[in-house]
């Protein structure tokens, strides 16, 4: 077992741990900052394992896109300040599916490619980089100002519920 192998096995253990709590914590916004640990714990695998541009990704895109939104959409309409009220029976539930797609994905995947080790093969770094910013730079531009829109008229939404809620 070599050092990597720890340090893979230490970071996964904390990003588990992190996925469990965003699932289970019974606060949505509490659930949120969780979750920013899990991916961040995500992401920090990524780099153990030599995929330094997915790892980026993976920090940039989820983390600092999808949640940072999702945070900024629970903190205006004031939403995570409340807890989540589920019974025992759809908690049971949720972790019977969990447990099972767990399960069916790491046999289907054993099944597939055994134990032993594989190389990657596909085009380096340099390359999805020349790609992203040339062939498709345009459509990653679109996607920014359709985010930037979107949290436009979040903030409208919510400044504007806000204010009818004072008149009446």
């Amino acid at each position: 077992m070599t050092s990597r192998d720890v340090l893979f096995a230490a970071v996964g253990l904390i990003t588990a741990a992190a996925a469990v709590l965003a699932v289970t914590n019974r606060r949505v916004l509490h659930a949120g900052l969780w979750l920013v640990v899990a991916l961040g714990g995500l992401a920090g695998c990524y780099l153990v394992l030599g995929a330094e541009l997915v790892a980026l990704v993976q920090l940039l895109v989820y983390v600092g896109a999808v949640v940072v939104l999702v945070l900024f959409a629970l903190m205006l309409t004031r939403a995570g300040a409340g807890e989540v009220d589920t019974s025992v029976a759809h908690r049971w539930l949720a972790a019977a599916v969990g447990a099972g797609v767990t399960v069916l994905l790491g046999g289907t995947l054993v099944a597939a490619y055994g134990w032993e080790s594989r190389a990657v093969a596909g085009a380096s770094n340099e390359v999805i980089g020349a790609q992203i910013f040339g062939t498709w730079v345009w459509p990653f531009e679109l996607l920014s100002l359709l985010l930037l829109a979107a949290l436009v008229a979040a903030v409208a939404v919510a400044t504007t519920g806000h204010g009818r809620q004072g008149r009446s």
